[in-house]
């Protein structure tokens, strides 16, 4: 479960398209990574990081499938 500190921006970022969305976790990732250990510039980077994650996973396991085509009905206007 998220943080209430945390639900504004992983709501903000469920509208995110897939790269856009793949390029923010990757940059927060590499950026916590890089840190010195003990320092914490950003506070919940790491459960922002999960919580991108997640979304991200999500958005990629529900990509759109092609929509099944539009049948007309038998009746035609006179």
């Amino acid at each position: 479960m998220a943080t209430p500190l945390l639900l504004p921006l992983l709501e903000w970022a469920r509208k995110l398209r897939y790269p856009t969305l793949f390029k923010l976790t990757a940059a927060l990732f590499i950026f916590s990574v890089l840190l010195p250990p003990g320092l914490d510039p950003i506070p919940f980077l790491d459960e922002l990081v999960f919580g991108l994650g997640t979304i991200l996973l999500a958005n990629w396991k529900r990509r759109k499938e092609p929509e099944p085509p539009v049948i007309e009905s038998g009746t035609r206007s006179r």
